[in-house]
C-alpha cells in the first residue's frame, strides 16, 4: 500500500493534468515514469546551490549533474533533460527508448536538439528564450553602435598609432529591421526606440503586435523589408527555413552602406557571401557575435573581412546566467505541476515558441 500511495501521490504531483496540447504545441504532455523517481539530467554548468533550488521545487525527482563529454550517454536513461547539448547526441535512440519526456533547453536557439525524432515525438519541448535577452540587446547595441561609429578602423588607426578621423555613421532617427520577434527581438526593440529609431521587423506571427515595433510584417516579407533599411539585426533561430537565408541576393537588396548585425545563429548568414558585400564595399560594416562555424577556423576569410566587429559568441554571458537558468527551469517545473502551459513552450515544427508563451517577454 505504501508503493502504490507513493505512487499515486508522485503522479498527482508530476502528471501534467491540462488541455494544453492546442495548435501552438506539436506534442503532448504526458507522464509515463519509469519508477518511483524520475530522473534529471542536468546538463547545463550547474553549482550545488542550484541543484538544491531545484530540489526544493522536485524534491522527488532524482537530480543528475553532468559534464558534456558524459551526457551522450546519460540521455539514453532520464525522463527529463535541462540543458544544451555541445555533443553529438543519439536523438533517435533516445526517442526509440521512449523514455524522455522533456526538454528544458538552457540555450534560446534549439537546434541542438530539434532533429526529425524529437520533432515527431510526444516529447515536449521549452526554450530559454529570454533568460539572457537583457545581455544580448547589450551586445547588439555594442555590436551595432560600433560597426555605425567606425570603431574597426579607429582601433586599426589606434594600433598604428595614427590620430585620424573617419566617416561615421549614426543610429538616432534611421530604420532598423529585426528579423525575428522572440524574446531578444522584442527587448531590443524597445531599447533601439530610445534612439528614435524606427523600427521594422519580420516574424512567423504578425498578429502578435509589439508597441515598440513600427511595422511589423510577416515572416516572408524579408525581401520586401530589406530595401527600405540603414541597419538589419539577425534575432531570429536557426532553423531549416532560416539556414542561409542572407545569401547574396539578400544582402544585394539591402541598400549601399547599410549595416549587417547577426546576434542570433551564424548559420543564417552565407558567410562567404557576406565577406564578399563587405569586400566589394556594398555593406557600410558587419558587427558579429555568431559564425557559421564555431570557434570561427583560422583560415576564415571572416577575420579579415573590412569595417567587421567579430566577438566569440558572447551574448548570452552574465555572472548570474545559471541563476537565472535554474529560476527558468523552476518556473516551468511549477507550471507543469500545476498544470499550466510551460514558459517558452516550444512549436517543435517551428522550433521557437509562439509570442503568447514566451518567458518575460515585452509586449
Amino acid at each position: 500500500v505504501g508503493v502504490e500511495t507513493a505512487y499515486s501521490t508522485l503522479i498527482c504531483v508530476l502528471a501534467p493534468r491540462c488541455e494544453q496540447a492546442s495548435m501552438r504545441t506539436t506534442g503532448s504532455y504526458r507522464l509515463m515514469p519509469t519508477g518511483l523517481l524520475m530522473r534529471v539530467v542536468l546538463g547545463y554548468p550547474v553549482e550545488p546551490q542550484h541543484v538544491a533550488r531545484i530540489a526544493t521545487q522536485w524534491p522527488d525527482a532524482d537530480l543528475v549533474p553532468v559534464e558534456q563529454e558524459a551526457l551522450a550517454e546519460a540521455l539514453l536513461d532520464c525522463d527529463v533533460f535541462c540543458g544544451h547539448a555541445k555533443v553529438p547526441v543519439p536523438w533517435d535512440e533516445i526517442v526509440g527508448r521512449g523514455r524522455l519526456q522533456w526538454i528544458q533547453s538552457s540555450a534560446a536557439g534549439m537546434d541542438h536538439c530539434l532533429v526529425p525524432s524529437v520533432i515527431e515525438s510526444d516529447i515536449v519541448v521549452s526554450s530559454a528564450s529570454g533568460v539572457l535577452a537583457r545581455q544580448v540587446v547589450d551586445q547588439t547595441m555594442a555590436l551595432l553602435a560600433g560597426v555605425l561609429r567606425s570603431l574597426p578602423a579607429f582601433f586599426s588607426a589606434q594600433r598604428r598609432k595614427e590620430f585620424v578621423r573617419r566617416p561615421t555613421r549614426d543610429l538616432y532617427g534611421t530604420r532598423v529591421g529585426l528579423i525575428g520577434l522572440g524574446g531578444n527581438g522584442r527587448l531590443l526593440a524597445k531599447t533601439l526606440k530610445a534612439f528614435n529609431v524606427e523600427i521594422w521587423a519580420t516574424d512567423y506571427f504578425p498578429s502578435e503586435t509589439c508597441v515598440h515595433v513600427d511595422r511589423l510584417l510577416p515572416a516572408d516579407a524579408v525581401d520586401e523589408m530589406l530595401p527600405k533599411l540603414d541597419s538589419l539585426i539577425l534575432t531570429a533561430p536557426l532553423t531549416e527555413l532560416t539556414r542561409g537565408m542572407i545569401d547574396k541576393r539578400r544582402l544585394a537588396l539591402l541598400p549601399a552602406d547599410a549595416a549587417l548585425v547577426n546576434v542570433a545563429r551564424g548559420p543564417l548568414v552565407v558567410e562567404n557571401d557576406l565577406v564578399d558585400a563587405l569586400e566589394n564595399g556594398h555593406l557600410w560594416g558587419a558587427g558579429v557575435d555568431v559564425t557559421e562555424i564555431e570557434p570561427l577556423p583560422t583560415e576564415s576569410r571572416l577575420w579579415e573581412a573590412p569595417r567587421t566587429l567579430i566577438t566569440p559568441h558572447v551574448g548570452g554571458q552574465r555572472k548570474s546566467r545559471i541563476d537565472d537558468m535554474t529560476e527558468l527551469f523552476c518556473e516551468n517545473i511549477r507550471r507543469r505541476r500545476e498544470g499550466r502551459t510551460l514558459a517558452n513552450l516550444v512549436d517543435k515544427r517551428l522550433g521557437f515558441p509562439h509570442p503568447a508563451n514566451l518567458y518575460r517577454a515585452v509586449r
